[in-house]
């Protein structure tokens, strides 16, 4: 399966809650490639369905050497005190902002097989997993961000030469 587009932010699809994966049939299962595909770039920790246009709940993980998917996730668990941490975005490029994240987190959802998985790590794994689960929730990174820090960043996004 191919790599996919990544959408930038300004598109509709970022902002729109993703609906849970129903069945899983062939269209799910190319989604699944194609999110593995396009994850496996050098650089990227994380590709949300949404970020490749499709409304489902989906993404893929890529962090050290651990690369996996997850269908319909939703946190279960977060942990430690809230740290601002520099985050970036595929759909915001060259962009990065210290950005409210927990220390620890977990996921659950299913694989292909439907049956029940759980994703948890600290680290960049923790800031994937809510980063992930943000975009199927129609948030990016941005939203995330205190008033007057969102103010700059958008004023960033306006000046950018992909905007």
């Amino acid at each position: 399966m191919p790599e996919r587009p990544i959408r930038l932010f300004g598109d509709p699809v970022l902002k729109t809650v993703s609906a849970p994966v129903d069945a899983i049939d062939e269209g799910v299962r190319s989604l699944v490639a194609d999110l593995l595909d396009s994850v496996r770039i050098p650089g990227r920790a994380g590709v949300a369905a949404a970020q490749i246009g499709v409304n489902l709940r989906v993404f893929s993980y890529n962090v050290d050497g651990q690369v996996g998917y997850v269908i319909n996730p939703e946190i279960v668990e977060l942990g430690g005190a809230v740290e601002k941490i520099d985050e970036g975005c595929l759909s915001v490029p060259g962009l990065w902002a210290k950005t409210p994240r927990h220390p620890f987190a977990r996921v659950r959802g299913i694989d292909l097989d439907g049956n029940e998985i759980e994703v948890s790590g600290t680290g960049v794994l923790a800031q994937a997993l809510q980063h992930e689960v943000d975009h199927l929730d129609g948030l990016v990174y941005l939203d995330r961000l205190e008033k007057d820090e969102r103010r700059v960043a958008m004023r960033q996004v306006r000046e950018s030469d992909w905007f």
